[in-house]
């Protein structure tokens, strides 16, 4: 299974919002610069997670974005249905009509994968992937997040 560039760049620039919380607002220009992803695709996936609630704005000079929540109270499984991509591993989508209108032989072995890793990704918060990547960062003299290369906005 790959999981769409919509769900990973969501993810990226969520952990980007988590890692600079309590440091005030974060542009959708700074998170493009950090991650490499294109503006106008962060404006599509913002608007999504500020659908929501995972994200809030705040306007005008000075303004940019803030973590909706919490980090501990986002999961990822949170940020890829909020941009429509979850996985599903059945032919059908779920509509059991995979072969001929009927139910395939394999069917409940791809319903259950894809319920399998959506416990998986709702099982980790932001919070916990900023705290691998924060330790991650400190085995590694920096290396552990792999988010960019801004220099003085993330201190670990």
């Amino acid at each position: 299974m790959r999981l769409s560039t919509k769900g990973r760049y969501a993810v990226t620039a969520m952990l980007d919002l988590a890692l600079s919380s309590g440091k005030g607002p974060v542009t959708l220009a700074d998170i493009s610069v950090n991650q490499g992803i294109s503006l106008s695709y962060l404006e599509q996936l913002f608007a999504a997670l500020r659908a929501k609630k995972l994200v809030r704005g705040v306007r005008g000079p000075g303004g940019g974005y803030y973590l909706g929540k919490s980090p501990d109270e986002i999961s990822i499984a949170n940020i890829i249905c909020a941009v429509d991509e979850w996985v599903e591993f059945t032919r059908c989508g779920g509509r059991e009509n995979c072969r001929e209108g009927q139910r395939c032989l394999t069917h409940h072995l791809w319903d259950q994968l894809s319920d399998e890793i959506f416990r998986f990704l709702s099982d980790i918060t932001l919070q916990d992937l900023v705290d691998r990547g924060r330790a991650g960062a400190a085995d590694s003299d920096g290396a552990g997040l792999g988010l960019g290369h801004e220099k003085g906005r993330r201190a670990a």
